[in-house]
């Protein structure tokens, strides 16, 4: 048995039955990076990783142009809690030449609310002070949420790596239009709602994140106002029976990108089927992708030729072969895409980018 499988093995299967099979029109492609240039290194390492990475980055994202004359973006999902603001310009620095963004992310453990908001308030306010981050039509500040160890509302059996059952709703009151963690299999934190663009209701525990409000054109815009529920964007989840463990069983394609397992065609049409959406608007795929890439293995493999491989497909290949035009967008363009599905918009899908949340960083 695959490790945590019992929560979420059957609404993958289960899913397989029942998926849509309208073709999409628009592809949209995310990569939720959780940046973090301080793994195992020291200030010096770090600072080495990111010169790296505006050099190189820089330089492949212009090679590239979607559907919409775009080429590719990241977001870099920061952890406040390792904030050093020479890091944080020259990520800042790869933004500006590429369209990317950055947003929060935070590794915490045994925290309180109190505790948690004092973290995030410092962190946010980091962040902001470069820029960075994005506003509402209200113009109140907001951003995306990525949890580190995957632990949201305190999910790990154990009560590691958070402790703050009711995060849902601190995240919310704080500005967070929506989180990116998910998929987590095969760690334990594995909701069971799988391949879902949804809302999450604050319920006091965990167990929040395992039944999702479907976004719905015309059904769930004004949730996005409510602050007992949080939109949880989620990655695609599913067996891959073409790569087998030991011959004989299907590996887990949880949409993560590490050097051993590094984009290809092969999985983004298997990322395509699991036909991520909005529901009423199954025309409109979204593919959220994650990766730590700022780990030297990770690196050398985005910034490298199996990454530009993978670009010149995407780009290039997919939208005559699928007939789809494809979109590189960031975490904050797929939450304002949702949005405008659920609000019914139709028409080209590109003056949708900016549609709630505007940039603070051009």
């Amino acid at each position: 048995m695959i490790r945590g499988a019992d929560r979420w093995l059957w609404p993958v299967l289960k899913q397989q039955l029942q998926r849509e099979h309208e073709r999409p029109r628009h592809v949209f492609l995310a990569i939720c990076d959780h940046f973090e240039p301080l793994h195992h290194t020291d200030q010096a390492g770090a600072r080495e990783r990111l010169l790296r990475w505006r050099s190189d980055y820089i330089a492949m994202a212009a090679q590239f142009r979607d559907s919409d004359g775009r080429g590719p973006r990241h977001s870099f999902f920061y952890p406040i809690e390792q904030y050093d603001p020479d890091h944080v310009g020259l990520v800042v620095d790869i933004c500006r030449a590429t369209g990317s963004e950055i947003e929060v992310q935070l590794h915490h453990d045994g925290d309180t609310e109190a505790s948690l908001t004092e973290q995030l308030v410092k962190g946010i306010a980091n962040l902001a002070g470069h820029g960075c981050l994005s506003v509402d039509d209200q113009g109140s500040l907001r951003f995306g949420f990525v949890h580190g160890n995957w632990a949201l509302c305190n999910s790990r059996p154990d009560g590691r790596w958070c402790g703050v059952p009711t995060e849902l709703a601190l995240l919310r009151k704080l500005g967070c239009y929506a989180d990116f963690t998910f998929p987590s299999a095969p760690s334990p934190t594995q909701p069971r709602a799988v391949n879902q663009i949804g809302y999450a209701s604050e319920c006091g525990s965990c167990a929040a994140l395992d039944a999702l409000e479907r976004a719905t054109e015309g059904g769930t815009s004004p949730l996005r106002r409510d602050l007992n529920r949080l939109l949880l964007v989620q990655g695609p989840l599913a067996l891959n029976w073409q790569r087998r463990k030991w011959g004989l069983f299907p590996r887990v394609e949880n949409a993560d990108l590490t050097q051993a397992n590094p984009p290809t065609a092969e999985r983004m049409g298997l990322w395509m089927r699991q036909h991520i959406h909005v529901e009423g608007r199954a025309d409109w795929v979204f593919v959220k992708l994650h990766t730590h890439g700022a780990t030297p293995p990770n690196a050398a493999m985005l910034l490298g030729e199996r990454m530009r491989e993978f670009h010149h497909y995407f780009s290039t290949v997919l939208p005559g072969q699928a007939n789809v035009a494809v979109h590189y967008v960031t975490a904050r363009e797929m939450a304002n895409l949702v949005h405008a599905a659920e609000d019914g918009v139709r028409g080209e899908p590109g003056t949708c980018f900016d549609y709630w949340l505007k940039p603070r960083l051009r």
